[in-house]
């Protein structure tokens, strides 16, 4: 820990942000009254740039670090023995994203608080907006309002809503008067949205009917997951050195234990850890000075909150701009100083982890026989069921679509009915409601898994979950970009309709194999990857007393070697973490019967989204032209019925 640390304090007990007291003023937008009479005012906001600043100046010296270690691990994996069972499914080229949403609701909002109606549009990238009409968006005009979705969560029961409000201000509850904002919020609303934050202000919106409700969930819920693991979804050596980083950062701080803090963007993420460092001296301090009672003061903490949250954000985001030209400098520099002595320094780590292990080993041994052992078998049981639920979905889909393409090819091998199906089967990943299936599986486990993980202090289940989906919906598209690339090449005009179904059905027996070999490898990863989030933290922390003070004794050796992509203290992890590895692999090969469940740490949590462009084998290279294109051949079917347009199944 740094001696800024010292100077200013982020922990309990710092000055807590008291933003203004009294009376609340009308007209200020607040959305339910009870809001203090003015925004952070200029001492306020030095007061949490401050904060802000002294987070990243312990901030940054780890995120350096991480980096050098980063681009260390992905120049060994570039360099070292591949997988012998890798990827056979194709890498889609289409990011994430949700599909565009837009309709009209009704909002609670102004002063006093009132029920208006608002046309609200939801952007392809997670980005929700509202405005006072539909031709107010239509003509491009100014929005109300707008929220990026990280970090909220969607209710859609009114009951559930307030007790969940009720439970901010706990010792208010006693005090109800007659005030207009809680009768309001007493009134039923028959298709309520309600997306709730922990540092942000509430949003509630009514949908009219329930499919429209239904429809706006299903959006909503896209894009939540769609901006909250951006940093997850990335294997750039840059966003895995950042999480690093924040874990490592927390973990000085004595925070052991994964939660769902490391959901958003860099700047979303610094600014949760200082939310909650925050919260229960801001808490303290600022609550009881807020006017109203009950759900009033609830509100109105919950608009507190979201103007120190702005602030904290704005710094944050403001500070790793202002780092970006050091980073992208830095790891230009780290590639080119690490790659040429990557051997030397990767035998030097080895020989370093060896000696660390060898003087660890009984306290490690006995923690994991003591602690993790018990309850291994069970945790991987579960994240597999979690998993492979999942995808299991994901395979019926997936089937079913490419029947329906075969069925329609049959039926009709040319005009707009065929071409619609093919758009419909391209689309599928996106495809929310048909989604859906597959992302409830992987919601059914998570109370029996976070009773399993919590004694571990593994909090992040909300992450667990979002990774189970995202890593639906990327071998989704992985197989429908396989299976549109495979039928392009295998149609040509010598077919007839009966040949082309036939090619079809050998690319659907194909494809269904790959995602197979696929699914298995990506359960794997899956398990292993989140089962160290649970386990890793847990073993450091419980081994920080005795194992930590040996590891001075190894700075010299390793400050010899002269890079600063090699840690005492990242060395150690990777010595436990391997240990652990050897633990979960045994439990994988027990559950599963497999003679090799072995796969690459890195990217253990999902396989990485191609970017826009990205160099790839095709299909036919990798199979050596079983399939082989005929030149100048698109998708076509000749001569007993009418060929569909040229390159019908092109993805």
């Amino acid at each position: 820990m740094g001696p800024d640390r010292k100077e200013v304090p982020l922990s309990r007990g710092t000055q807590a942000v008291v933003v203004g007291r009294g009376r609340g003023a009308p007209g200020d937008g607040s959305s339910m009254g009870g809001r203090p009479s003015s925004p952070l005012d200029k001492q306020q906001r030095q007061h949490l740039r401050g904060q802000v600043d002294t987070l990243l100046r312990n901030f940054l010296p780890c995120y350096r670090g991480q980096l050098a270690a980063s681009v260390l691990r992905q120049i060994s994996r570039e360099l070292g023995p591949q997988e012998p069972a890798g990827s056979q499914l194709l890498r889609s080229k289409k990011l994430p994203r949700v599909r565009e949403h837009r309709g009209p609701l009704t909002q609670l909002r102004g002063h006093p608080p009132r029920w208006q109606p608002i046309f609200c549009v939801l952007r392809g990238d997670g980005r929700l907006e509202w405005f006072s009409h539909k031709e107010e968006y239509e003509n491009g005009g100014q929005c109300l309002g707008s929220t990026a979705l990280t970090g909220y969560t969607l209710l859609t029961s009114q009951r559930e809503y307030l007790r969940l409000l009720d439970a901010l201000c706990p010792e208010s509850l006693g005090d109800h008067t007659q005030e207009e904002p809680d009768s309001l919020l007493e009134v039923p609303v028959n298709f309520p949205l309600f997306l709730q934050h922990p540092f942000r202000r509430h949003l509630c919106f009514s949908a009219a009917t329930r499919e429209a409700q239904h429809a706006w969930r299903l959006a909503l819920q896209g894009g939540i997951r769609l901006q909250g693991t951006v940093l997850q979804r990335s294997q750039a050596p840059a966003a895995r050195a950042f999480l690093d980083a924040v874990r490592l950062y927390r973990q000085h701080q004595g925070h052991f234990g994964d939660d769902d803090v490391t959901l958003g963007s860099d700047a979303e993420v610094l600014t949760a850890v200082l939310m909650r460092e925050q919260l229960p001296a801001l808490r303290a301090q600022t609550l009881p000075g807020l006017r109203g009672a009950g759900r009033t003061r609830a509100w109105a903490w919950t608009e507190l909150l979201d103007a120190v949250h702005a602030d904290v954000l704005a710094g944050a985001s403001a500070g790793l701009c202002a780092f970006q030209p050091e980073k992208d400098e830095l790891l230009a520099s780290l590639e080119k100083t690490i790659r040429p002595d990557v051997d030397q320094l990767l035998r030097q780590q080895a020989r370093v982890a060896g000696r660390l292990r060898t003087d660890i080993r009984g306290p490690l041994e006995s923690c994991l026989r003591r602690e993790v052992d018990p309850q291994l078998p069970r945790v991987v049981q579960t994240l597999l069921r979690t998993v492979e639920a999942s995808l299991e979905a994901v395979r019926t889909l997936l089937a079913q679509g490419m029947d329906r393409l075969s069925h329609r090819l049959r039926q009709s091998p040319s005009g707009t009915r065929l071409r619609r199906e093919v758009y419909s089967f391209g689309e599928m990943p996106w495809d929310l409601a048909l989604m859906q299936t597959c992302y409830r599986e992987a919601e059914r486990s998570r109370g029996r898994l976070g009773q399993l993980a919590a004694p571990f202090g593994f909090l992040g289940m909300q992450s667990l979950v979002f990774g189970a989906q995202d890593l639906a919906q990327q071998l989704m598209a992985d197989a429908v970009a396989t299976f549109l690339q495979l039928a392009d090449q295998c149609l040509t005009t010598a077919l007839n309709c009966d040949q082309a179904a036939q090619r079809l059905e050998r690319v659907r027996g194909r494809v269904l194999k790959k995602f197979e070999s696929d699914s298995g490898l990506a359960q794997r990863r899956f398990i292993r990857g989140w089962g160290l989030c649970i386990f890793l933290p847990f073993v450091l922390s419980q081994l920080e007393p005795s194992c930590k003070k040996e590891l001075p004794e190894f700075e010299g050796d390793v400050l010899a070697m002269g890079s600063q992509a090699l840690t005492t203290e990242g060395i150690y992890e990777d010595v436990i973490r391997g240990c652990l590895l050897q633990r979960i692999d045994q439990e994988l090969k027990k559950t599963l019967g497999a003679n090799d469940v072995s796969c690459t740490l890195d990217g253990c949590l999902e396989v990485p989204w191609e970017q826009e462009g990205a160099d790839e084998e095709t299909e036919a290279e990798r199979e050596g032209g079983a399939c082989p294109r005929q030149p100048d051949s698109g998708t076509q079917i000749q001569p007993l019925c009418p060929p569909p347009s040229r390159g019908t199944f092109r993805s």
